[in-house]
C-alpha cells in the first residue's frame, strides 16, 4: 500500500445565515472549490482526477441529485470524472477525506479531490409526504437547516433532544462552566481575527464571484469574554449556560482538499503538505455527541503509532464551547496548541464544509509552525466523531 497525502486546500469565505453568500447556490459553491483546487495545481489536467467526494449534510434542496457529480460539471471538468456525495452530518466532509485517503492507499486512485458544502441559509422547507392523496387536516412545514426533524417515533426522547440541550446535558456530566465557555468563545474570535490580519488564511481562501466578501463573516475581532457574559442562554431559562456567542453560528460555504499518491506529485507539480497518518471513527449516546472526537481521535493516534505526547498542533471543530473544552480536558492536552488560528465559533460551521476546512487549516498551521504531527478532529449529530492525524512533510 501506498501513502495518502494533502497536496492543497482551498475553502470560500464562510458567510453567515442570511448573509453574503445568501443567494448563492450550493452546488454554485462547490462547483468553485472543486474548479480552484484543480486550478491551482499547476500540472492537473481535470481528466486526471480519479474522483470528486463531497460531503453534504442536508442533500434536500439545491444540492440534490448528487452534489458532487454537479460540481464536477458545473466546474466545467470532464465528463468522465466521477462524482459522489458523502453525509455524515457535521462530519461529512472529513469523512470525504478520510474515503479519498483510503482509495489512494489501496491503489484505486491517484488524485482525488475531496471536500463539501453547505448553505444553512438556502437549506429547503419540507413537507411529511400525506400517506394517500386528498388528506384532511393542514400539514407542517418543517426546516431542514439543522437538527432533527420527522423524528422517528421509535427513538429514544432522550437521544432526540436539541443539539444545545445536549450539550447541556454534556457540560453538566463533564462540569464545564460558562465562564471557560465564554473565554474560550472570545478567543477563538480573537485567533481568528488575528490570523486573518496575519494573512494566515490568504492562499487558502477562494473568492465567491459576485460576491463582495474578502474574509469569514462570523468573525467579531472585538468579541470579549464580559460582552459573552452578557448574553441570554439559548436553550435552558434556568440553569442554562450555551448561548449563541458561546456556539458556532449557521453558515453557508465550501471547502475543497486535493489528495494523491506519493507519485501524484509529478502529475500535480506540486510538494505534497502532509502525510494522512491515521484515521478514527468513534460513536457514543446520540445525546453526547459532542464527546464522541475523544475517542475518535485516540483511535486514530493509535493507528498512526504516535502519543498525543507527539502531537503539536490540534484542529478541533467548535461546535459549542462546552464540547470542545470536554474533548480538550479528557485528552489532557495543553489547550494552547487547540485551533491556534481561531475555530467554528469564530470562523463559522456550514455542516458538509467544516472537516475540509480542518484538514487545510491543520496542513497548513503544521507547515507554518514547523510541527510534526497534528489531529482534525470534528464531533457529530446522532453521537459521532472523526479525527484525521497528519504529519507534516515540509
Amino acid at each position: 500500500m501506498t501513502s495518502a497525502y494533502v497536496y492543497d486546500a482551498v475553502r470560500t469565505p464562510f458567510g453567515r445565515y442570511a448573509g453574503a453568500l445568501a443567494a448563492t447556490r450550493p452546488d454554485d459553491l462547490a462547483a468553485l472549490v472543486v474548479g480552484e483546487q484543480v486550478r491551482r495545481a499547476p500540472g492537473l489536467d481535470g481528466a486526471a482526477v480519479d474522483e470528486v467526494l463531497l460531503g453534504n449534510a442536508n442533500g434536500a434542496g439545491e444540492e440534490n441529485r448528487n452534489v458532487a457529480r454537479m460540481a464536477v460539471l458545473l466546474a466545467g471538468l470532464p465528463v468522465s470524472v466521477p462524482g459522489s456525495t458523502i453525509n455524515r452530518l457535521c462530519g461529512s466532509s472529513l469523512d470525504a477525506v478520510i474515503a479519498g485517503s483510503r482509495s489512494i492507499e489501496t491503489g484505486d486512485a491517484e488524485v482525488i479531490v475531496a471536500g463539501g458544502v453547505e448553505s444553512m441559509t438556502r437549506a429547503p422547507l419540507v413537507m411529511r409526504k400525506p400517506e394517500k392523496p386528498y388528506a384532511a387536516g393542514n400539514s407542517e412545514l418543517v426546516s431542514t437547516t439543522l437538527g432533527w426533524r420527522l423524528v422517528n417515533a421509535r427513538m429514544q426522547p432522550e437521544w432526540t433532544v436539541s443539539l444545545g440541550e445536549a450539550t447541556e446535558q454534556l457540560r453538566e456530566r463533564y462540569d464545564v462552566s460558562r465562564e471557560r465557555q465564554d473565554a474560550f468563545a472570545a478567543r477563538s474570535h480573537r485567533l481568528a481575527a488575528a490570523a486573518w490580519d496575519d494573512g494566515f488564511y490568504d492562499d487558502q481562501i477562494v473568492g465567491v464571484p459576485g460576491v463582495d466578501l474578502e474574509r469569514d463573516e462570523s468573525i467579531r475581532p472585538t468579541s470579549t469574554v464580559e460582552a459573552l457574559a452578557g448574553l441570554k442562554t439559548s436553550f435552558r431559562k434556568e440553569n442554562g449556560t450555551i448561548t449563541a456567542g458561546n456556539a458556532s453560528p449557521l453558515n453557508d460555504g465550501a471547502s475543497a482538499v486535493l489528495l494523491g499518491s506519493e507519485g501524484a506529485s509529478a502529475t500535480l507539480q506540486l510538494q505534497p503538505l502532509a502525510r494522512i497518518a491515521g484515521r478514527g471513527a468513534a460513536a457514543n449516546e446520540p445525546q453526547f455527541f459532542g464527546y464522541a472526537p475523544v475517542e475518535a481521535a485516540n483511535r486514530a493516534l493509535a493507528r498512526a503509532g504516535i502519543t498525543w505526547s507527539d502531537v503539536s498542533l490540534v484542529e478541533l471543530n467548535e461546535a459549542f464551547a462546552a464540547q470542545s473544552l470536554a474533548c480538550i480536558d479528557a485528552w489532557g492536552i495543553d489547550p494552547e496548541i487547540v485551533n491556534i488560528y481561531g475555530g467554528a465559533i469564530a470562523i463559522g460551521h456550514p455542516l458538509g464544509a467544516s472537516g475540509g476546512r480542518i484538514v487545510g487549516t491543520l496542513a497548513r498551521g503544521l507547515r507554518k509552525t514547523g510541527g510534526r504531527y497534528g489531529v482534525a478532529a470534528i464531533c457529530i449529530g446522532v453521537g459521532q466523531g472523526l479525527a484525521v492525524v497528519l504529519e507534516n512533510q515540509g
